[in-house]
């Protein structure tokens, strides 16, 4: 490509990038017709798409277009890189989708009769893989031609500390991203921090970062924020200009920086360092999806539950079930219910003992019970009494709470949500007597990003993959 020619695309892409966005939406379109299409000729046979299938086509491309809106599918991809998508398109579509068969269900039964069920199953197939295969070939493209100097934004970095450093080697590694420093300004610049993958030139104090930018032709101007007095000077030497201006906040100062988020509370930008997402409407959202869904387990398994309650009685003397006191959201206690595994009097002179592998106190009925966490079951009965949760942290005995809140960061922060019956931290494999600065990292993971989604994830997990494991005893 000759350089004119080069150098004109390179600019428009800078100016411009936000047209990747338009270009994502025209291409999606474009990838879920052609999926509808090619899915009616596959099972029809025939080129021209009828009328009823092109009711079904619009009223798809519709859901979509919402729920690709809401599902935030389209962020700039300097911000994100296009794998954060791959979990946003497969929810969004698939809403899109159920929307779609529940209208059409509702107003046109007679639509589903011979292969048209098939049809927009074959679509749904097909649709997903157009678009997911358009956004890795255009995130390639747009790899190759940035690692190539195309649509590059260059940035000067402000200040040089710990912040800095990281950011640079950042920006460095995520070449997707397409964000160069190219140098930075500091009044001080004594040397290089140790660590810094990637010599950058020192361009100069901050007198002289309004004529940098203005010759070096800058597109963004990021200021490593030691407080307010840099930032203010910063703007002042750039009031002049047409230059992006970001601050870099010190997330380094806080240990558990991997949960930071940014919000707006009352149009008052905050950096939310432990908020729990289930509030408002999204509370009764997990109320509703949790009652509903331990009704139906509860109803589609008693008869294995009868079948339990019935070996705990023969295997030895006592009660069905075991009761014990835990803490739960808001550091509330409550009583968890569990099949009974363990002899009546198996505590009665230890108190509260962590469980331990080999240990000989459960039954041999209860053993099994253990292994399979088959004892859990009934723990189904305290999600409809609003005690508990399907999916959320597990919760622990008050003896416990107390030693582990001194000796884990953060441990507290667990009871922001209901505990549940399964949990991220579950299904990753800290159960049991495990390390628990991991379970509470994924605890904590887990209330920073809830979802219904990523509830049914969880749960997925469990029924697959999470009823045995090592640490189950």
């Amino acid at each position: 490509m000759p350089l004119g020619l080069g150098t004109i695309f390179n600019g428009l892409f800078r100016q411009y990038g936000h047209t990747v966005i338009l270009l994502l939406r025209f291409i999606d379109i474009v990838m879920l017709l052609c999926a509808a299409w090619l899915a009616y000729y596959y099972w029809h046979s025939q080129a021209i798409i009828d009328q009823d299938h092109r009711i079904v086509i619009a009223l798809g491309m519709l859901a979509a277009i919402i729920f690709f809106e809401m599902g935030q599918v389209y962020q700039p991809w300097r911000n994100d890189a296009v794998r954060g998508e791959i979990a946003r398109i497969v929810r969004a579509w698939v809403s899109a989708l159920v929307s779609v068969i529940t209208i059409v269900a509702l107003i046109r039964l007679h639509f589903w009769l011979g292969s048209s069920y098939r049809w927009i199953a074959t679509w749904g197939g097909l649709g997903l893989v157009f678009v997911l295969t358009a956004r890795v070939l255009l995130s390639r493209l747009l790899h190759w031609l940035r690692a190539r100097g195309w649509s590059q934004r260059r940035i000067v970095m402000v200040g040089l500390n710990q912040m800095a450093v990281a950011v640079c080697r950042q920006l460095h590694d995520s070449t997707w991203a397409g964000l160069q420093v190219v140098g930075f300004v500091d009044d001080k610049p004594d040397s290089l921090p140790s660590g810094l993958s990637v010599a950058l030139p020192h361009l100069g104090r901050l007198d002289d970062l309004a004529e940098l930018v203005a010759v070096q032709a800058i597109d963004e101007v990021w200021v490593a924020f030691p407080g307010e007095a840099l930032a203010e000077r910063v703007q002042h030497e750039l009031r002049h200009l047409p230059v992006s201006i970001r601050l870099v906040i010190d997330c380094f100062a806080f240990k558990q920086s991997k949960f930071l988020n940014l919000n707006s509370v009352a149009g008052i930008p905050t950096l939310d360092v432990s908020v729990s997402p289930l509030h408002g409407v999204n509370r009764y959202v997990k109320e509703l999806e949790d009652r509903i869904l331990a009704a139906i387990i509860l109803l589609l398994l008693s008869p294995v539950m009868l079948s339990i309650a019935i070996g705990v009685k023969l295997s030895s003397p006592g009660p069905v079930f075991y009761r014990q006191e835990r803490v739960g959201w808001n550091n509330r206690k409550f009583i968890i219910l569990k099949f009974r595994s363990m002899p009546v009097d198996a505590e009665a002179k230890t108190g509260a003992v962590w469980a331990k592998p080999g240990e000989q106190r459960a039954t041999r009925f209860g053993a099994i019970l253990r292994k399979t966490s088959l004892d859990e079951l009934p723990q189904l009965i305290n999600v409809l009494k609003g005690d508990m949760s399907l999916v959320g942290p597990r919760p622990e005995r008050p003896d416990f709470v107390e030693v582990f809140k001194e000796q884990v960061p953060n441990y507290m922060k667990k009871h922001m949500v209901k505990a549940g019956i399964t949990g991220w931290a579950q299904v990753n494999g800290w159960r049991g007597d495990t390390d628990l600065n991991q379970r509470i990292e994924h605890d904590l993971y887990y209330i920073q990003h809830w979802s219904v989604w990523f509830d049914l994830e969880i749960a997925l997990r469990t029924v697959v993959f999470g009823f045995v494991n090592k640490n189950a005893y």
